[in-house]
C-alpha cells in the first residue's frame, strides 16, 4: 500500500510504501477510493490548535509520528478478518472514523466521538491519505447507497458535523432567523441541511465574497459580509432583534463575537470550527440575553447512520469538489491553509 504521512510536523508528508495490511480479529481493510481534506488536517499537519493568546493546543502527544492523516474516507471492502460480520468484500462503504476505546462511560452511552482515549482515524491511528485504510469493526462502515463515492467520503466530518451542530437548535420554526458563518466545507454542509432539516434558508456569514455563489447554490437565502461597515448592526435590525441560532463554522475570535452578537433573546450560538483566537463574553450579557452557548464536536455513530439515510434519499444538492491525485496531498492542505479551496478537496489513489 501506499500513503502519504505526516514525519515532521510542518513539514512536506512523505510517501510510505508497506506491505498491504491483513486484518485480524473483527478488522476490516477497505480500498480508499476517495478521501476529503479537511481543515482540522492543517492544524494536526502542524500539531496544534491555536487557543489565541499564544496557547496551543498542542498534538503532538496525541499523534505518534509516522501518522497518515485523512478521516473523510470512502471506499470498497477488500479483506475481513475471521470474526467481522455483516460487511462482504466488494461493499462500498463511507467510513466513521471518530472511534473510541469502546469501554469507558462515554463510549457505552454512544457518544465514542467524546472518548477521552480516542483511536480516531487519521489522528490517532492512520487515516485515508493513503492506498488502504485499517477500520477495527464492521460497525463503522456505513452503506452510501447510489451516492457519488467523492460525495460519500464528505458525510464522514463534514457532513456529519454539520448534522450534529443543527441538531442542537431544534426545534427551530421555519419563519426563525438562522444564522450559519461559513462558507467552507463544513460550512456548505450545514447551508444544505437547514433547507432538509428545518425549511430554513439560512443567512450566511462570509467575508470572500468569491464563495456567495456556491453558498446561494448550497441554499443561503442571503450572504452578508461581516466586515462591512454596520454589517452586524443592520442584521439585528432586519432580523427584529437578532436571529434564533448561528452556529459557527469558524471558530474565529472575530466569527465567534459576531454570531453571539447577532442573537435575539433566548437565542443560541453553536460553535463548531477550529480555526483559533480568544474573544471575551460578558456574562452579564449572556444572563440578560438568556442565551445559550454550546459547543459541538464532529458527532456520533447513530447521527452517522441518521445523515446517511437522508442522503442516500438524494435531497441534498452535491457539494462542489475538485478531485486531486494523492500524490497531491501535500498541495492539497497547503491550498485549504492558504484559502484557496471553494468546497472541499478530494484525494484518489
Amino acid at each position: 500500500m501506499i500513503s502519504y504521512q505526516v514525519e515532521t510536523f510542518g513539514r512536506p508528508l512523505a510517501q510510505a510504501l508497506r506491505d498491504t495490511p491483513q486484518p485480524s480479529g473483527s478488522e476490516v481493510v477497505v480500498s480508499i477510493g476517495s478521501c476529503g481534506v479537511c481543515h482540522s488536517d492543517v492544524h494536526l499537519h502542524d500539531g496544534y490548535f491555536d487557543l489565541g493568546g499564544e496557547a496551543r493546543l498542542d498534538m503532538t502527544r496525541a499523534m505518534q509520528l509516522p501518522r497518515t492523516l485523512g478521516h473523510e474516507i470512502a471506499g470498497t471492502v477488500v479483506a475481513v478478518g475471521p470474526d467481522a460480520q455483516g460487511v462482504s468484500v466488494g461493499d462500498r462503504r463511507v467510513v466513521f472514523p471518530w472511534i473510541g476505546c469502546g469501554s469507558c462511560a462515554l463510549c457505552a452511552a454512544g457518544t465514542e466521538h467524546l472518548c477521552n482515549a480516542p483511536r480516531a482515524l487519521g489522528i490517532q491511528r492512520d487515516g485515508g491519505f493513503a492506498s488502504h485504510v485499517v477500520v477495527p469493526h464492521a460497525r463503522y462502515l456505513v452503506d452510501y447507497g447510489t451516492l457519488a463515492e467523492e460525495q460519500a467520503c464528505i458525510y464522514a466530518c463534514s457532513g456529519l458535523t454539520a448534522y450534529s451542530a443543527l441538531k442542537k437548535i431544534a426545534p427551530l420554526g421555519a419563519t426563525d432567523p438562522l444564522l450559519v458563518i461559513g462558507a467552507g466545507g463544513v460550512g456548505l454542509s450545514g447551508i444544505r441541511l437547514a433547507r432538509q432539516m428545518f425549511g430554513v434558508a439560512p443567512i450566511v456569514v462570509e467575508p470572500d465574497q468569491a464563495k456567495w455563489e456556491i453558498a446561494r447554490e448550497a441554499g443561503a437565502g442571503q450572504c452578508i459580509d461581516p466586515s462591512a461597515d454596520g454589517a452586524l448592526k443592520s442584521l439585528v435590525k432586519s432580523t427584529g432583534g437578532g436571529v434564533a441560532a448561528a452556529v459557527d463554522f469558524v471558530g474565529a475570535a472575530s466569527s465567534f463575537a459576531f454570531g453571539f452578537g447577532a442573537l435575539r433573546k433566548g437565542g443560541k450560538l453553536v460553535c463548531v470550527g477550529l480555526f483559533g483566537g480568544a474573544t471575551p463574553i460578558v456574562p452579564a450579557m449572556v444572563s440578560m440575553k438568556a442565551v445559550s452557548v454550546l459547543g459541538s464536536y464532529v458527532g456520533s455513530l447513530a447521527e452517522m447512520q441518521e445523515l446517511m439515510t437522508i442522503a442516500r434519499s438524494g435531497v441534498l444538492p452535491a457539494m462542489p469538489v475538485q478531485v486531486r491525485p494523492l500524490a497531491q496531498a501535500t498541495e492539497a492542505v497547503e491550498d485549504l491553509r492558504a484559502g484557496r479551496v471553494r468546497g472541499r478537496t478530494i484525494l484518489r489513489p
